[in-house]
């Protein structure tokens, strides 16, 4: 029964029935972990086997939520083991998100028969490094994203950050992905996105693939920016394991969103952060005739130059300072003007954040290819704000 219709029968309020719920269960916790230890005998648990054992208590096609130790929260993209008795079977899922009072919500990570409240989960305590497939990942994206606005209603979202407005521009109430290579920043861009977005009415829904290897405590991300792993204001993000490296054919692999970024680990080796490709990463917004002519013209441009620039080059490519071919230079001042200071990297960077309107990142990248900053210095452009604070940075009027 819901708790709601327990306390009506009771005559009780709906927190006193929660709190008795809540104690049962970590008594009957508490005399399960003892009966087992019974059982099994010499054979030693985890000291944490307890902390590690949860319970669905809500589901819906394709999602599940389940209640775990608020104090003991597995992170996003930890292997979770759903027992389904009915069928004496195990079902894999994987966390995507960490909500409030000890809640996390997951996928299951190959198609399944529906899973229900009360099932028994238990926490392997590791990170998945599966990836999953379309179909699977097709029904995720359906079944945790927001409504979106009706056609005729859609909107931009302004991010403030350079390369993302001008090249692969969100949609209000939209969903985009994050196709992030190894050690390229997935994390940092999507809670940055999270931190910039969170007051915008209608938000976003991000969904950031993070690469096979060793990474940073999410929770100690969230815990120093005040979120709670994975959700802001207005903003869900939800974390599955990616791709070591992403290629055209794997990116198209990606579930149906609105815009796709990709990561590149090339152009962090460069210095260019936040490391968007902006060759390959995509807005439908571009497609749809929500930027104007003007804009979607102007990225066609812009695309073009760093695609002329790379040659055969694999990936995104960065010419070198000095050189005399003007399209070359301007190229490289393009790809330096992209990166920006972030605000959850301050305590690396040491440079304060910067926000940058639409319209101002379109007049930088307009006039840059027009050849009106070529007096500028080779590295003026590199890691900075609007076109007028780059100006004034390199002393030219």
């Amino acid at each position: 029964m819901h708790q709601q219709d327990v306390a009506t029968f009771l005559g009780l309020p709906v927190t006193t029935v929660n709190n008795r719920l809540h104690a049962a269960r970590a008594q009957l916790k508490r005399r399960t972990l003892t009966m087992v230890k019974d059982t099994l005998g010499s054979e030693r648990l985890p000291d944490d086997f307890a902390a590690r054992i949860g319970r669905i208590v809500r589901a819906r096609e394709g999602v599940v939520e389940v209640l775990f130790d608020p104090a003991r929260l597995p992170d996003p993209l930890t292997e979770l083991t759903v027992s389904d008795q009915a069928r004496r079977r195990a079902i894999r899922v994987q966390v995507v998100q960490l909500l409030r009072d000890g809640l996390v919500r997951c996928v299951p990570m190959a198609p399944s028969e529906p899973l229900h409240p009360g099932m028994t989960v238990l926490s392997s305590g590791r990170r998945t490094e599966d990836v999953m497939s379309r179909e699977v990942l097709d029904g995720a994206v359906r079944g945790l994203s927001e409504s979106t606005a009706p056609a005729d209603r859609l909107a931009l979202l302004e991010t403030g950050i350079k390369v993302i407005d001008v090249l692969c521009p969100l949609i209000r109430g939209g969903t985009m992905a994050i196709a992030g290579e190894y050690r390229a920043g997935t994390v940092v861009v999507a809670e940055e996105l999270c931190w910039r977005l969170r007051s915008e009415p209608g938000g976003v829904s991000i969904f950031a693939f993070v690469a096979p290897g060793p990474s940073a405590s999410f929770q100690e991300v969230w815990e120093k920016e005040g979120y709670t792993g994975g959700t802001a204001g207005t903003v869900q993000t939800f974390y599955f394991a990616g791709e070591a490296e992403w290629t055209a054919e794997r990116l198209a692999r990606l579930p149906e969103v609105d815009a796709v970024i990709r990561l590149s680990q090339a152009l962090g080796a460069l210095g260019i952060y936040p490391t968007i490709d902006a060759i390959v990463s995509r807005s439908r917004a571009l497609d749809a005739g929500l930027v104007g002519e003007e804009h979607a013209a102007l990225a066609a441009r812009i695309r073009d130059a760093l695609v002329s620039a790379r040659g055969d080059h694999e990936g995104p490519r960065v010419p070198p300072a000095g050189s005399g071919d003007v399209a070359l230079r301007r190229v490289r001042m393009l790809w330096q003007f992209f990166a920006q200071p972030f605000f959850v990297a301050e305590p690396y960077t040491k440079r304060p954040r910067s926000f940058v309107s639409r319209a101002d990142a379109l007049r930088g990248c307009r006039e840059i290819l027009d050849g009106a900053h070529d007096d500028l210095p080779d590295d003026a452009c590199y890691f900075t704000g609007g076109i007028d604070e780059i100006r004034a940075r390199a002393g030219r009027p």
